[in-house]
């Protein structure tokens, strides 16, 4: 029987709107397939009452992005819709918020490091600045690192560069427990990236991409894809009423959905999504009367929560800070992250005592959060972001150089980069190794890699 479709991508998220893109430019049909009724994943956005509210991802950087940016100038999108954010970052520490987090000048300014630790902040920036040909965000199972964990890492230093930085940072953005994800991957982005100065977010809530991508593609909402089996030449996917078949497919879903959907990868595949577990996420946003944010001497943007001073949350985002369009004019939008150790309650619990709790939390650096309150959504992944574990990266080389097959993966757990970055070059990859398998149509060129398999 001729199969239906050139490709079948399952999940329209970033990753599964990159591969698609790139295939549909290279003239094959291609069908996307999404469970939920919407496009962007983790990257989603809803808009309500004239407030925009992100309800997964919060930025993107100037630097470290490149397979980003190549993509928003291919599809037209003007620099003026990923504007600067420009506000600091703070942590908590003392009772007061210290600026300047993740910026050059901490060693001076202490951005809630000791004396003690800011030099050893200067040592570690030295080491990295040495080694940074050694650190690349495409092979982070090749950098000096190995696979010793955040913790670890850390504990070449003082005390606090792991309690009031790399712990902040990566319980905030990543949701990692730094006892099991590995440095390498995280040092690779730091230094991909560079100072928060350079981040940015997109003006119009951060879907704007993966709406973008998602014109002119012929994108299925609604529809569950149940299983995924394969033979030499033939991919089908079993959804709920109908078998559809394609000669090839994309799983762009997190390593753990794929492993159910495809269950008979190959060993060197079946290992690696067996490995790339995933942190769950929960975020509570807050629309409020008027614009507040938490208490500094600067405009914040981020306040990091660390473990050690809080055991609710991990940060509180200014979302109106972020970007004066999330929320109408003489309005604020707060986002409330919970810390990883809460989520095994919250996660089972009613949203209004989620509300409660981490809005009660939160009153300790935005006191007249009680007062301001007009509406609450709670957001929750029960994928948030993968962990980079040694044994993920420990078996990601052998993923890596794996023959091409029917059943391809996107996502940023291929990266072993929890970021839109990391998807993007997914998809991108994963377009490329279908395109080795199939004949290309006359008149288009296929994209081009962003990482060998070598």
């Amino acid at each position: 029987m001729t199969p239906e479709l050139d490709v079948a991508v399952v999940g329209a998220g970033v990753a599964g709107l990159t591969a698609a893109h790139e295939l549909r430019r290279a003239g094959l049909t291609v069908r996307v397939y999404e469970e939920q009724p919407h496009v962007g994943g983790r990257m989603r956005s809803f808009r309500h009452d004239g407030y925009t509210v992100d309800t997964g991802a919060e930025q993107i950087s100037s630097r470290g992005y490149r397979a980003t940016w190549e993509l928003l100038a291919r599809l037209g999108v003007p620099l003026d819709d990923v504007p600067r954010i420009g506000a600091s970052i703070a942590v908590r520490r003392g009772g007061r918020a210290h600026p300047g987090v993740a910026e050059r000048r901490a060693v001076l300014t202490g951005a809630g490091l000791s004396p003690r630790a800011r030099v050893d902040l200067a040592r570690l920036l030295a080491w990295s600045a040495r080694r940074r040909g050694a650190f690349d965000d495409d092979h982070p199972e090749r950098t000096p690192l190995g696979t010793a964990t955040v913790a670890e890492f850390a504990a070449r230093y003082h005390r606090d560069l792991h309690d009031y930085l790399l712990q902040p940072l990566c319980g905030s953005f990543f949701g990692w427990d730094t006892s099991r994800s590995t440095a390498a991957p995280l040092i690779s982005l730091l230094l991909a990236v560079g100072p928060t100065a350079g981040w940015r977010t997109y003006r119009d809530g951060m879907d704007l991409l993966a709406r973008r991508l998602a014109t002119g593609l012929d994108v299925v909402t609604g529809r569950t894809v149940h299983q995924v089996t394969a033979d030499l030449d033939t991919a089908r996917l079993h959804l709920e009423d109908e078998v559809v078949t394609a000669r090839a497919a994309v799983l762009a879903v997190p390593a753990p959905v794929a492993a159910r959907l495809h269950t008979t990868a190959a060993p060197e595949a079946a290992a690696y999504l067996s490995a790339c577990t995933f942190t769950p996420a929960l975020k509570v946003s807050c629309l409020l009367d008027r614009p507040l944010a938490p208490v500094c001497d600067r405009p914040l943007y981020v306040l990091l929560t660390p473990r050690v001073e809080d055991r609710v949350l991990s940060c509180v985002i200014a979302d109106h800070v972020k970007h004066p369009q999330r929320a109408p004019a003489g309005k604020g939008l707060l986002t409330l992250m919970a810390d990883a150790r809460t989520l095994p309650d919250l996660l089972r619990a009613p949203h209004s005592e989620v509300v409660d709790r981490l809005t009660t939390a939160a009153r300790r650096y935005v006191p007249e959060l009680g007062t301001a309150g007009r509406q609450y959504f709670v957001h929750a992944h029960s994928h948030g972001l993968p962990e980079a574990t040694a044994a993920a990266l420990g078996l990601r080389a052998r993923f890596m150089a794996r023959g091409t097959c029917p059943v391809e993966y996107a996502g940023d757990w291929v990266m072993l980069r929890p970021s839109s970055e990391g998807a993007v070059r997914s998809g991108a990859l994963a377009a490329s190794r279908v395109l080795a398998r199939l004949p290309r149509r006359a008149g288009r060129f296929a994209p081009q890699s962003q990482e060998t398999t070598s």
